[in-house]
């Protein structure tokens, strides 16, 4: 049965004991390839064991809040071949899964950034993103740049993309940019004319440069995508009537990670799906039974590097990839 944790009550250190005793009692990594996995020196594993130990959290069995969720990191990574899951506790109310992911993703940003080979990181938009700008420490990287790696939408809000940037790179005392042009064209011909401007194709070559990137994804039922940018002349049930299940950056999948067949897909400024496969780390974020199927699309697809998300997504991601076949 799940357990439930507040968004408050999240400790981020005895999450990262928990993983630790997981990582090296349960699935056998030495210290040093648990030290390489969690982007910190062994010292801190060997003191972070015995600090497990201390507070009875390491025996024979590890016993915490967390644990259900390390397990279960363990085996999306292995199921999906994933380079990393981090799977924070469901909450109890179902509509605070968002804030308690964008709060796990906040954590793991602190960690990604703090890495000096990241020069540059992309940040797309959507209220999880959002919400882990409220949750991330702040660090010194002065020579680091943020840059946003969609298109925006005219509707002003703090999910945005250019409010998201500017308080990511804030946070790391470092550089931003922005992609500064509308996430969708008026048409096919028109986006490949926005395409050929050489101030698009700069922002593109930066985009493409990033090390390591963090997107969010909706459902097409009420998400942003929805609600503030699809063009007039869309309609989300014809999106639905063709497979869509959802959208990565804009651009709308089916069930298998496919692109429907909708000239919307051909109107996307910006990056396309392929270009994801040369960025090394591709985190994904986002929680709830709704986002399920976009979830499990993206994974089917192979564009994802780290999930962040909650334990009954977690399941139920399980659970229909079993009944699948996958």
């Amino acid at each position: 049965m799940a357990r439930y944790i507040k968004i408050d009550q999240i400790d981020t250190e005895e999450q990262l004991l928990v993983r630790l005793a997981w990582a090296c009692e349960i699935e056998g990594l030495t210290q040093s390839e648990a030290a390489d996995r969690f982007g910190i020196t062994r010292v801190r594993v060997n003191k972070s064991l015995s600090e497990a130990r201390r507070r009875g959290i390491l025996r024979v069995n590890v016993e915490s809040v967390y644990a259900a969720a390390a397990e279960l990191e363990w085996t999306l990574e292995h199921r999906f071949r994933l380079h990393r899951v981090c799977i924070v506790p469901s909450p109890e109310n179902a509509e605070a899964v968002t804030p308690l992911v964008g709060a796990g993703l906040g954590a793991l940003l602190g960690t990604v950034l703090s890495d000096p080979t990241i020069a540059t990181f992309g940040m797309s938009w959507g209220n999880t993103l959002n919400l882990a700008t409220r949750h991330m420490q702040p660090i010194n990287r002065p020579d680091l740049e943020i840059v946003s790696v969609m298109g925006g939408v005219s509707r002003g809000s703090d999910v945005n993309g250019y409010e998201i940037t500017t308080r990511l790179a804030d946070l790391c005392n470092a550089q931003h940019s922005f992609f500064i042009a509308p996430l969708y064209a008026g048409s096919r011909e028109s986006r490949d004319l926005f395409m050929e401007q050489d101030v698009i194709a700069e922002q593109l070559d930066r985009v493409r440069g990033c090390e390591a990137l963090a997107l969010a994804t909706g459902d097409l039922q009420s998400s942003l995508l929805v609600r503030d940018a699809l063009p007039r002349d869309v309609s989300r049930d014809d999106l639905v009537a063709l497979g869509g299940v959802g959208d990565i950056m804009g651009y709308v999948l089916d069930a298998e990670g496919a692109l429907i067949d909708h000239p919307l897909n051909e109107r996307v400024i910006g990056m396309t799906l392929d270009d994801l496969d040369r960025i090394d780390n591709v985190i994904l974020a986002a929680g709830g039974a709704h986002k399920v199927p976009i979830l499990l699309a993206a994974l089917r697809r192979r564009m994802v590097d780290t999930l962040v998300t909650d334990e009954n997504t977690a399941r139920g991601l399980l659970a229909v990839a079993d009944a699948q076949g996958d």
